[in-house]
């Protein structure tokens, strides 16, 4: 029997369910990726503000730091372990939108996620490929920051929806025809597709981070953590914004902006997991209807006694069939 037709919010629900009985493995899975990217410029900027705030003291003691070439390059090497970091949990982060699909497939069979490093290797195998998807991406991202072509990037970001999907489920096609698969999966979907974004980005990037956020705001942790920070903008003055209506905003707030902003973002990096279930989900419902829709074009064989009583309609019509044709006919078939 073939799996009935799931809609939008049914599979937006079931992302959510298959997201969440696995939680435990998915949090595993994502805390260097997301976590060694906050790590990393914390490490970087923090080295950078006690190398600053002790450059003076530096010249003062090691002659060789008059040279303003010294101080660029020793400046450049400190950052270096943080940035390290970044760039290894930033690149993690990346594999991830293309691994998760294929742990998916896990997931869709078993109900249960495991063997993380074989589904990254798989991606890892294909990293030219997966590289030139993200370029095109960024060069996209780029384009779309120009107010003029929101609207048109705004349509195109709806059909490239799942071009990661397509890169890990169809290995055989390069980039440029995973953005045309994806857009060709899309089309005549296009309302569908955009309700699951509406779904998913009202659900991961304002619902749960804001949530999570309200609850450390009430037990003040956002206020201890803002503290920690606040040192770091020594350097900063209150932002005047009366003209606006909206009074001066001190070191303390900004840095709770910043603390808020810090969370959101974590979290919205947790849910990557919730999102490309969604969205395998969503790229293996369109390309059953896919397979479907190009078996109905197809033209069906004909068994040779269908060819025949055709011929035989043509020559003499419907009601002068022999029934000698059709036996001959059924005789043939079973030869």
């Amino acid at each position: 029997m073939a799996k009935k037709t799931q809609t939008p919010l049914g599979i937006f629900i079931e992302s959510i369910g298959l997201y969440f009985s696995n939680f435990d493995k998915f949090i595993k899975y994502m805390t260097f990726p997301v976590l060694g990217q906050i790590l990393g410029l914390i490490l970087i900027f923090t080295i950078s503000y006690f190398y600053t705030q002790n450059i003076s003291a530096l010249i003062d003691r090691f002659h060789i730091f008059n040279d303003f070439l010294i101080l660029i390059l020793f400046s450049i090497i400190i950052t270096l372990p943080g940035l390290m970091i970044f760039m290894k949990a930033f690149w993690e982060y990346l594999i991830a939108y293309g691994a998760i699909n294929s742990m998916y497939e896990n997931m869709s069979k078993s109900g249960k996620v495991y063997d993380f490093d074989a589904h990254t290797e798989l991606i890892k195998r294909r990293s030219f490929a997966f590289i030139g998807i993200w370029v095109f991406v960024g060069i996209f991202s780029i384009i779309a920051a120009c107010p003029l072509f929101w609207v048109i990037c705004g349509i195109l970001a709806v059909y490239f929806v799942l071009v990661f999907q397509v890169f890990t489920f169809e290995p055989e096609l390069n980039p440029v025809e995973c953005f045309k698969r994806s857009i060709g999966l899309v089309k005549g979907k296009f309302l569908s597709t955009f309700l699951l974004i509406c779904f998913t980005g009202i659900f991961t990037y304002l619902f749960i981070p804001q949530i999570i956020i309200k609850l450390f705001d009430i037990s003040g942790i956002s206020s201890f953590l803002s503290k920690l920070i606040v040192p770091l903008l020594s350097q900063i003055q209150d932002i005047n914004l009366t003209q606006f209506g909206l009074g001066i905003i001190s070191k303390t707030e900004i840095s709770i902006i910043i603390i808020q902003s810090l969370i959101a973002q974590i979290l919205i990096q947790y849910s990557l997991p919730m999102r490309s279930i969604l969205w395998s989900l969503w790229y293996k419902e369109l390309s059953k209807n896919s397979v479907i829709s190009r078996e109905n074009k197809s033209p069906k064989k004909k068994r040779p006694s269908e060819k025949l009583m055709e011929e035989s309609y043509k020559k003499y019509g419907k009601k002068r069939i022999d029934r000698n044709i059709l036996r001959r006919a059924m005789e043939k078939d079973e030869d």
